[in-house]
């Protein structure tokens, strides 16, 4: 006699997602706390001078950059001196440190002048950005 009820699969053969779904999870969690340790400097990519006596500086500053072609960069955003002026002057007020990552064959003149333009608007912090010499 045939019987119309339905077989069942023994438990072996069926597969367990909870051990699977498990792993998943740990591997996403895993990615994303160790991108998390990926540190890239955003902005304007120049080649920094290496200099003996780097300190490392963990405050928040504003970051002026000047590209090998002496362009000047406020953050990311490409501005002219007058432009970087009128960008400057609440900071001078407030007294925030500056920071100014020059390339290496940015011309001394441009970053005397960004320097000196700081200096007239009454920020007393301004820094410039090296790479220790190990790096």
């Amino acid at each position: 006699m045939l019987s119309n009820r339905r077989r069942q699969l023994p438990l072996a053969t069926q597969m367990d997602m909870v051990p699977m779904i498990d792993i998943i999870l740990q591997l996403l969690i895993f990615f994303i706390l160790t991108s998390a340790f990926v540190t890239q400097q955003p902005g304007v990519k120049v080649h920094l001078p290496k200099a003996v006596t780097a300190d490392v500086s963990h405050k928040e500053t504003t970051v002026i950059s000047i590209a090998k072609d002496n362009q000047l960069y406020f953050g990311s955003r490409l501005v002219t001196l007058n432009e970087l002026r009128t960008q400057l002057v609440p900071h001078g007020k407030k007294n925030d440190p500056v920071l100014i990552r020059s390339d290496r064959q940015t011309s001394l003149g441009r970053v005397v002048e960004v320097w000196d333009l700081c200096r007239t608007l009454g920020i007393q912090q301004v820094n410039i950005a090296t790479s220790t010499s190990s790096s």
